[in-house]
């Protein structure tokens, strides 16, 4: 069974669904390479319109990095390695010249916070509930959310999810700006869909010279730069006592 599943309608949209329900959609190595490629796809398919980045089945968007395969990280080199792949891929999805949007359809802890983050719109179903939660495992964001979480929210709201780390609901996050929408559990991607067909009513080039104006002031405010030093900074604290026994933990659990 593939580890992720590519779908594509003929309205346009692209559909990327992690498939590791068993695992609460947790990404691993096979899941960064799919989703790198289907990034450079859609860049490329002028067929394709919208990108939709969600979780199979409606318990887990995505738990992040898979524990099981990056507990044996056990070097700051080894460490940044990880991080920088996936760090890149979420630069590229923030970049992207369509427009992304992540369908949280269940729980989105950590990296899956940072990939929802990196997309343009977070639609949330009623249940959901995501949380910052490397904090409480001695380690920050290290794929780049706290950098692109800066550029979602204000700097107060942001702290409050960064040092909080608490995991809250899809209701709170709306209040606090992170989530655009909130949608029926039931009916998610017929929503998500009448989201799309509202939201984009005008043409794919208008859309995409929009997003360039945004990629512009990234460029010029040196995003690649800061997402580069907040993957450095986190490639150090992997190694930490802390977050080694906070992993161990976390795997005694499971």
């Amino acid at each position: 069974m593939s580890k992720y599943i590519v779908k594509r309608d003929a309205r346009g949209i692209v559909w990327f669904t992690i498939n590791r329900p068993e695992k609460w959609n947790a990404i691993d190595y096979d899941v960064m390479d799919g989703l790198l490629h289907t990034l450079t796809e859609v860049e490329k398919n002028e067929e394709d319109q919208v990108l939709v980045i969600t979780g199979a089945g409606q318990k887990s968007f995505c738990s992040g990095g898979d524990l099981s395969i990056f507990q044996n990280l056990q070097t700051v080199e080894e460490a940044y390695q990880m991080l920088m792949k996936m760090g890149m891929i979420l630069y590229k999805l923030a970049t992207l010249t369509k427009p992304t949007i992540a369908l949280l359809n269940g729980l989105a802890i950590g990296g899956g916070c940072e990939l929802a983050t990196a997309c343009d719109y977070r639609l949330a179903t009623q249940g959901s509930r995501f949380g910052f939660v490397q904090g409480k495992q001695g380690i920050t964001t290290g794929w780049g959310g706290a950098t692109l979480l800066l550029e979602r929210v204000s700097i107060d709201k942001a702290f409050h999810l960064l040092l909080g780390g608490e995991i809250i609901s899809a209701e709170d996050g709306k209040e606090l700006g992170f989530i655009q929408h909130v949608l029926s559990k039931d009916d998610a991607i017929k929503d998500c869909e009448e989201f799309i067909a509202n939201e984009f009513l005008i043409t794919t080039k208008v859309v995409k010279a929009y997003k360039k104006v945004v990629n512009r002031k990234w460029l010029a405010t040196g995003l690649k730069e800061r997402i580069l030093e907040e993957i450095e900074e986190c490639s150090a604290l992997w190694v930490t006592d802390e977050h080694l026994e906070a992993v161990q933990k976390i795997m005694r659990k499971e």
